[in-house]
């Protein structure tokens, strides 16, 4: 059971401590961004780690792509 006198919990129960709603959602945009620039990197790394895998990846996709009925 943490402290109550934490940082942390003193800036959840301050009413004060919430962002106005235009920077909370620029905020939430910027670690989404963030994310999926990592996630994409990621990704990448893994494709060349390992090709064979990276490559069956494709063509699943490009099976699930010619199949899906618009």
């Amino acid at each position: 059971m943490p402290k109550a006198d934490s940082p942390v919990d003193a800036a959840q129960d301050a009413p004060d401590a919430q962002d106005p709603p235009e920077t909370t959602d620029a905020a939430r945009r910027r670690r989404r961004a963030q994310f999926l620039r990592e996630l994409a990197e990621a990704r990448a790394l893994r494709d060349r780690v390992q090709p064979r895998r990276a490559k069956a990846a494709r063509l699943r996709h490009a099976m699930r792509m010619r199949t899906f009925r618009w």
